[in-house]
């Protein structure tokens, strides 16, 4: 057992940011001596004191021989892991070196259609082939939950050359799939499971939570420590365990990914979130459970609105768990959209949530957060109910196509292959049956429609257009209005 209560690297950078020295390294701005006085008055001199570079106390985040190194094992103990690694350019790069680490080119690889974008990033870097399936969907609420463990199994009878499979665990909505079950299945043919568990970091310190992705079986895990618990924007962790995956090959991957001159802040404040959640976690996580269990049984006492909750049937294959920090509210009773909602909490209730659709609003109840918070949240949606009602006017029961009856995909081309391709952009209703040079994802409900190296058909086309025309908005196209498409020339 190590010693939980340190924090060597923080030391260390405290350290050195009060060592009297002339110096005459990176950055430029000599530890606040030339930072521009608007940062100054913003933060004030003593953050910039310790925004060094990689001194010799400091140790190196690509070949950790030190206080890194101390950090990342103190880091592992608390989560769970075998070995870990500290990330200073977000869940991202995890995501992306975690696919370089298991697939090369040509290399199939089973994963989600709602992946986060730094999946498809992975699948351009490496030149890996895609193998989506399409995750659980409820056409009532309009969320897509996990994949499935029989849609894992019947993908790897058809591929079992498969090199990997990825999962998303928790959904945005806090949805959990039956991950100890896609685990058991994956390691029968022998290959790694590797989780999207940005949204989850806090699973491991408290038992009302779910099961944390490691002890469920994934043999690589990566967190967004910033997400929910108390690190810096841009902070995170890869874990591995098992010896399914080289770490070797994890470091390298990196490497390629990673900055060459990360920032001491964000990786102290991962020493610090640590020590935090390893010290304290489940005093911090029964607080942050209570205020949450208050915000759902309030907000659903309130007339028009209702609550995301476990299925009272115990669930299905995929959603067998639910974050109950992160909070799903329904508006559409009230005659709103989850937009409409969002845009009157923000501007003129002081609420902002983490995200919008056109049914729900879903917010992220975390450590940060105080009992006065959830008091105004709830005073706003009490508002929001009385005074915003739509009596003459509701929203249309208008669900989204289900996904399992979306048009089918045909990948023509690697997404690697059509990202570098030659490409040129055409009017919308000269795309059909060229090759998409671009990801085109609708929200919601946040599933990729199409992305580089996908054949385009007029189903597909249309099936775009209905979403924009009820009230979503496509993400990660060239022109967001849609009236044109990127495609391989």
């Amino acid at each position: 057992m190590l010693n939980q209560n340190q924090t060597p690297l923080l030391d260390a950078l405290k350290a050195n940011a009060a060592r009297p020295h002339a110096s005459f390294y990176t950055p430029g701005h000599k530890q606040g001596e030339g930072i521009p006085q608007p940062l100054a008055d913003l933060f004030g001199k003593a953050v910039f004191r310790a925004d060094l570079t990689e001194l010799a106390d400091l140790d190196n985040l690509f070949a950790p021989q030190g206080v890194i190194q101390e950090a990342q094992q103190l880091a592992a103990e608390a989560f769970g892991a075998s070995q870990t690694w500290f990330l200073v350019n977000g869940s991202t790069c995890g995501i992306e070196a975690a696919i370089l680490a298991t697939c090369g080119t040509g290399d199939k690889i089973i994963l989600p259609r709602n992946v986060h974008s730094s999946a498809i990033a992975g699948l351009i870097l490496s030149g890996a082939i895609p193998i989506f399936l399409n995750p659980e969907y409820d056409p009532v609420l309009d969320i897509a939950h996990s994949i499935t463990p029989n849609a894992v199994q019947s993908a790897l009878q058809q591929h079992p050359d498969a090199k990997a499979v990825l999962v998303v665990y928790p959904t945005y909505y806090g949805v959990c799939g039956d991950l100890s079950a896609i685990a058991n299945i994956t390691h029968q043919y022998n290959i790694p499971l590797l989780v999207d568990e940005a949204h989850g970091a806090h699973f491991a310190f408290h038992p009302e939570l779910p099961t944390p992705a490691l002890a469920a079986g994934a043999d690589l895990t990566v967190q967004s420590i910033h997400k929910v618990l108390g690190a810096m924007t841009q902070a995170s962790m890869l874990h591995i365990q098992g010896n399914r995956i080289d770490g070797d090959r994890i470091s390298k991957a990196l490497q390629l990914v990673q900055s060459t001159s990360p920032s001491y802040l964000l990786l102290a404040s991962l020493d610090a979130a640590r020590q935090q959640m390893a010290l304290h976690g489940k005093m911090l996580m029964s607080r942050t459970l209570q205020l949450a269990d208050e915000a759902r049984t309030r907000i659903s006492q309130i007339p028009g609105l209702s609550i995301l909750e476990m299925p009272l049937l115990g669930g299905s294959p995929g959603f067998v768990a639910l974050d109950k920090t992160r909070l799903t509210v329904t508006v559409s009773a009230l005659g709103l959209t989850g937009f409409e909602a969002d845009e009157i909490l923000d501007e003129k209730l002081g609420v902002t949530a983490e995200f919008a659709s056109l049914q729900h609003l879903t917010f992220i109840i975390s450590l940060g957060n105080i009992p006065a918070d959830i008091e105004q949240l709830v005073q706003s949606f009490t508002t929001l109910a009385k005074e915003y009602l739509r009596t003459d006017s509701t929203v249309k029961n208008q669900v989204w196509q289900s996904l399992d009856k979306t048009p089918s995909y045909a990948l023509q081309l690697s997404p690697r292959e059509a990202f570098f391709a030659v490409s040129e952009i055409l009017p919308l209703t000269q795309t059909n049956k060229r090759i998409c040079a671009e990801i085109i994802c609708p929200y919601p409900p946040g599933i990729p429609v199409l992305m580089p190296g996908e054949v385009i058909t007029k189903s597909v086309l249309d099936y775009l257009q209905k979403i924009q025309a009820m009230g979503g908005f496509i993400s990660g196209c060239n022109d967001i209005s849609l009236k044109k498409l990127k495609v391989v020339k």
